[in-house]
C-alpha cells in the first residue's frame, strides 16, 4: 500500500530543520512521494532544489497564490514560464486562483489584482499545456467562470482542498476536472464534503494533506505532515466501502493521471 500526498507545503519544515524526519515518517506510513506546491517565487526555488536533492520523492509546482498577489505580481508571474524548461520541471502550475475569504471588503484594488493575476497565470498554463492547481475560497463560481473563459483544458484542472458540495464537484467533473480532498473530509461537521467525494467517485478521487495545515481528525490540532494522509485515506476507504489498498491505488492513479510528470 502506497499513498501520494498531492499537495503539501514543506517550507516550514525546512526552516525548522525537521524535513528529513518528516520525510522518514512519511515513508514509514507508506507515503514515499509528495508534491510541494508553490505559492510565491521564494518557495519555487526551494522546492526545485528539494526535487533535485530528493529525486523521485519530492515533486514541485510553481504559482502565485492569490493571497500573495501584491504590487509586484507582474514580475512574479513573468518569471513562471521559464520554470517549465528547468530540470526537473514543475509538475503543474499552481496554486493559483481567487480567495474572497481573506480579502478585506474595502480592498477593491487587491481584488482586481487577484483576478488579473489569475487570468495571466491561466494563460501561461494554457500556453505551456500544463496541469493547474486551483485555490478557490469563497470564490467557486468566479473561479469556474475564469477557467471557462481561459481556454485551459479542464482535464488538467484540480481544485485543491475542496470545501464545496456535491453540486459543485459535479460542475467540475462535468467539465473534465476533479477535486482533491484534505483532512477536512474526516471532520464530523463535513457532511457536504463527504457527499462531494462520493459524488466525484473513487476513480477521480485525490488525496492531499495541505500540510502543515488541516490535520485529519485523529491528529487534529497538531501540525499536519505528509504521514498523516494515511488517516484521511483510512477514513476515505471506509466512506467508499473499499479496502485501504484499493483506495490508495485509486487515489495514486488519479493523481498521476492529472500530474503525468509524477512518475
Amino acid at each position: 500500500m502506497t499513498l501520494l500526498d498531492s499537495h503539501c507545503h514543506l517550507d516550514t519544515f525546512v526552516r525548522d530543520n525537521t524535513l528529513e524526519p518528516v520525510l522518514e515518517r512519511a515513508a514509514t506510513a507508506g507515503v514515499p512521494q509528495c508534491v510541494c506546491v508553490g505559492t510565491e517565487p521564494g518557495d519555487w526555488t526551494l522546492y526545485h532544489e528539494l526535487s533535485q536533492s530528493h529525486p523521485g520523492r519530492l515533486h514541485y509546482t510553481v504559482g502565485l497564490h492569490p493571497c500573495n498577489v501584491n504590487e509586484g505580481w507582474r514580475d512574479a508571474t513573468a518569471a513562471l514560464a521559464p520554470w517549465f524548461a528547468e530540470t526537473p520541471a514543475p509538475v503543474a502550475l499552481g496554486e493559483i486562483g481567487l480567495d474572497n475569504f481573506r480579502l478585506p471588503k474595502e480592498a477593491v484594488g487587491q481584488r482586481a489584482r487577484q483576478i488579473e493575476a489569475f487570468r495571466v497565470q491561466l494563460a501561461i498554463a494554457r500556453e505551456q499545456d500544463v496541469p493547474v492547481v486551483i485555490h478557490s475560497r469563497h470564490a467557486f463560481v468566479e473561479c469556474v467562470r475564469e477557467i471557462d473563459a481561459s481556454g485551459v483544458d479542464w482535464r488538467k484542472v484540480v481544485f485543491h482542498c475542496f470545501s464545496e458540495g456535491a453540486d459543485e464537484v459535479r460542475e467540475i467533473n462535468r467539465r473534465g476536472g476533479r477535486a482533491s480532498f484534505t483532512g477536512i473530509l474526516t471532520y464530523p461537521s463535513a457532511n457536504g464534503i463527504r457527499e462531494a467525494a462520493l459524488a466525484q467517485g473513487l476513480e477521480r478521487f485525490m488525496l492531499e494533506t495541505d500540510a502543515p495545515y488541516l490535520a485529519p481528525q485523529p491528529v487534529r490540532g497538531q501540525t499536519n505532515e505528509p504521514a498523516h494522509i494515511r488517516h484521511t485515506a483510512e477514513f476515505a476507504a471506509r466512506l467508499f466501502g473499499v479496502s485501504l489498498d484499493t483506495l490508495a491505488a485509486a487515489a495514486t492513479a488519479s493523481t498521476k493521471e492529472i500530474f503525468p510528470k509524477v512518475a
